[in-house]
This record gives structure tokens, sequence and C-alpha cells, in this order.
């Protein structure tokens, strides 16, 4: 597919939506994807990237930083508390952020160095047992939480159950961010995210459909 193509798509989905062009932005997914792959995307001058563990960004996009000096990169997935000093200086966001002992250690480390990357919530607004994330009922609590910390929170991401339709899922995550003042919201992915475009997704998360699969 490519990424001239997820971009004119999120472009059209903005438009049926009645959204303005370039209100959702597309985070690049390079994990585990061949270097020359992720240097192709860099080439055609995309800038966003997500990585899902800090290990395997830190082995490959400091080199690559040098090289393309505005590359933004965001974390996606879960952050182990021993990894979160690296991961602050690595990535521009977290979008991970899904339990108190995290946010007390990422607020710590803020008030060491004087810096923090933005933060959002990852809801599990399926409530499945095995997911990261806040259930729903306790995230307006947690948001709080996050603010008593000086933490610089933006918004919310969720993952959907694969199984069920995520348009309510999408739905729950915008009004509880409408509803706690937060207007980033990180959702959708390669199968999903004209779906999130229409519900009012910021960020679309979107890996195999621009790179292809996996090796």
């Amino acid at each position: 597919m490519g990424l001239a193509d997820i971009v004119a798509r999120i472009h059209a989905a903005e438009a049926r939506a009645g959204r303005d062009q370039g209100s959702t932005r597309l985070i690049a997914v390079s994990k585990m994807q061949p270097d020359e792959r992720v240097l192709a995307i860099l080439n055609e001058g995309h800038r966003l990237f997500g990585e899902n563990r800090v290990q395997e960004a830190a082995g490959k996009w400091p080199a690559w930083v040098e090289t393309f000096r505005d590359v933004e990169l965001h974390l996606l997935g879960p952050l182990q508390t021993n990894k979160a000093r690296q991961a602050m200086d690595l990535f521009q966001a977290i979008h991970s952020v899904d339990r108190p002992k995290l946010a007390n250690t990422l607020a710590r480390l803020a008030q060491e160095t004087g810096k923090c990357p933005t933060l959002f919530v990852q809801v599990n607004t399926g409530e499945e047992p095995q997911k990261a994330g806040v259930l729903p009922a306790d995230t307006d609590n947690f948001i709080a939480e996050c603010r008593a910390k000086d933490l610089p929170l933006v918004g919310l991401m969720c993952i959907p159950p694969v199984e069920e339709e995520p348009a309510p899922h999408f739905a729950q995550l915008a009004e509880i961010a409408e509803r706690n003042g937060l207007r980033e919201l990180s959702m959708g992915m390669s199968g999903d995210f004209e779906t999130a475009v229409a519900m009012g997704a910021t960020y679309v998360r979107v890996g195999s459909a621009i790179f292809g699969e996996r090796p």
C-alpha cells in the first residue's frame, strides 16, 4: 500500500468527517521492521514514528536522528519503570502511561531532569485482563493523579479488542477525553484508522499498511 496511499486515505477520511486536513497525524509504526524499509519512509520525508520497545528504539534511532534531525519518536508499547529514564531521553511522547507506579517514576524523573515527554494515558476500553491500560471507570481519577504530579498529560490512547467493532471503543475514549479536557486521541491502526479519524483521532498508528508485513 505505502505511505502516500495511507496519507491520502487519512485526508479522505478527514474530509468525510468534516475535519480539517492534517488534523490527524500519522505515526508510522516501525517496530521490528528492517532498517531499509524505515529508511525508505524517512527518505520519503515522513518524520513521525512509533516504537513498542525502548531497547529496540535505542538500538537504531539515535543514529537516524543525527541524519534526519526533525524526527519525532513516540513510545507506543508498555513501559517498565526501570526503562523510564532511557525512554524519557529517547522519545518525544509516551502513549502507554497505565499505572500509578509508572506515573510516580515519570514525575520523579521529570523533577530531576527538568523535562518530560508529552504523555498519554492508555485506557483498556475492552477491560481485557491480559491487556495493559487503566480501566474506564478508573480513568478520571488516574488523570487527576497525573495532573496533581504536574505531568504533561495531553491525551488518551486505546487498543480495542481485535474481535470487536472498534467504533464504540473510540467513542468511549473520545468521551473520557472530552470530559477531562484532553485534546489528543491516539487511536486507530492499520485495519481501522479511517473509523478512528471519523471518531476524532488526532494520532493514528499505522505499521504494516505502510511498511508491509513484518518479517
